[in-house]
C-alpha cells in the first residue's frame, strides 16, 4: 500500500482523508462527503494510521 497526500480511504461509514504525509507521522482529517471543508484533524504515526485503515477501500477521486 503505498500513502499519498490527499488520499481518501473508507473503512465503514467512515471517511478518512490525507492532509499531511511525512516520514513518520500522518496528518488526517475524518470527513463528512456532504461537508468536505469540515472535519476533525487528527495526527498519527504512520503505523497507527496503517492499522486504521487495515481494511479499508481507497476511494478514487472522479476527474471532472
Amino acid at each position: 500500500m503505498k500513502l499519498r497526500q490527499n488520499q481518501l480511504w473508507r473503512s465503514g461509514g467512515e471517511h478518512y482523508r490525507i492532509v499531511r504525509l511525512e516520514r513518520l507521522s500522518v496528518d488526517y482529517k475524518t470527513v463528512d462527503l456532504n461537508d468536505p471543508d469540515g472535519g476533525t484533524h487528527h495526527t498519527v504515526t504512520k503505523k497507527e494510521f496503517c492499522r486504521l485503515i487495515k481494511g479499508a477501500t481507497e476511494v478514487e477521486e472522479k476527474a471532472s
